[in-house]
């Protein structure tokens, strides 16, 4: 346990700040690997479930929460190389925002579960719940902002649009991030 100069507990410890950052870095970097779309493809989401594996929610909650902020000041961290608040309160913010959510539901669950459950299958769970309520607020978000253009478009509309082509690839980078997180997670933690 790490202790800080006046002798009171840190909130975290120097691996896991480090890993914590390594881990915002691998968000940005996977967020720059994309296919342009209405929502584009990108690796963010196999970035955040393998930091969901490897750290926790904790330590990712902070990871996607730097994220978030680095691009929130102008840094091209988003998909494209964009950054700004604009990016944030644009069609798409909603799913990143809704990574938030992602991260918390994940934490929740290991207070709720620390003895219960086995911990991969609480993982894989919350996990799912997490990408559910990240879809559901980014899809009404969408629905939102599409609609400040004069433009409206339904609710299984905009889920045609921004959901259902990208669902079976997030369970593919899931279920990825799952096998390698827990073998790395061996080698450092």
């Amino acid at each position: 346990m790490e202790r800080t100069i006046d002798n009171k507990k840190s909130i975290f410890t120097t691996k896991e700040l480090t890993f914590t950052a390594l881990m915002a870095v691998l968000i940005i970097v996977c967020s720059w690997i994309s296919i342009p779309t209405t929502v584009p493809f990108t690796l963010q989401t196999f970035a955040i479930f393998f930091s969901l594996v490897l750290l926790g929610g904790k330590c990712s909650t902070f990871s996607v929460l730097t994220f978030l902020l680095l691009g929130a000041v102008g840094l091209p961290v988003f998909s494209g190389f964009n950054g700004g608040v604009g990016a944030l309160f644009g069609l798409t913010g909603g799913y990143m925002l809704g990574f938030l959510f992602t991260t918390t539901i994940f934490w929740a669950s290991e207070l709720v579960f620390k003895n219960g459950w086995k911990r991969i299958i609480r993982s894989i769970f919350s996990m799912l719940i997490g990408l559910a309520v990240c879809y559901l607020f980014g899809t009404f978000w969408f629905m939102h902002v599409y609609a400040l253009d004069n433009n409206v478009i339904s609710f299984s509309g905009a889920l045609m649009v921004c959901v259902i082509p990208y669902l079976g690839f997030d369970l593919l980078k899931m279920a990825v991030a799952v096998i390698l997180g827990e073998r790395l997670r061996k080698l450092f933690f």
